[in-house]
């Protein structure tokens, strides 16, 4: 369900997950591919007490198999500290342009999947990164997977929220 105090035009980009050292460092799970590009996309919005803050990012790396960030004015750990669990969300106008035929997954979600020959198959509640090909996770009472492949996605037509596919109803 969506947050109704989320602001519009926001797409979900990662958590704070933890603390790094003493000096207001943070850990962060990133959606972002590669995933230190996070870094890269300043400010964030945050939601801590149930306010969106604007966070500048200072300084980040990758640390790991993750990334770590220092952000203007969180400058020990106990101001860190109130930050961990928070979303990191960007503004979608800060992503970069995209070429025709290529889309977001945010944009992705929530789209209606009709097969080719006109049935309702579901909407899109979200996509997993598989290794092969990305999915579509497809929900209508149940869920169906499927891969986003050329022979698979016939089209996207976000204006009408609608991905046509090839795929049986049945199936």
């Amino acid at each position: 369900m969506a947050d109704p105090s989320r602001p519009d035009g926001l797409v979900h980009f990662g958590r704070i997950t933890g603390l790094f050292g003493v000096q207001g460092w943070v850990k962060v799970f990133s959606h972002a591919r590669p995933r230190e590009s996070i870094i890269d996309y300043s400010p964030w919005l945050v939601k801590t007490a149930g306010d969106w803050r604007e966070l500048v990012v200072e300084e980040g790396r990758a640390q790991g198999k993750g990334v770590v960030a220092k952000l203007a004015g969180v400058d020990d750990r106990d101001q860190a500290s109130q930050l961990i669990g928070a979303d990191i969300e960007i503004k979608f106008s800060q992503l970069p342009p995209l070429l025709k035929g290529e889309y977001y997954w945010t944009q992705l979600v929530g789209l209606e999947v009709v097969n080719l020959a006109g049935e309702r198959l579901g909407k899109v509640d979200h996509l997993v990164e598989t290794g092969a090909n990305d999915v579509l996770v497809v929900l209508n009472g149940k869920e169906r997977w499927l891969p986003v492949t050329a022979k698979v996605i016939r089209g996207v037509d976000l204006e009408a929220g609608v991905i046509r596919v090839d795929w049986e109803a049945d199936f």
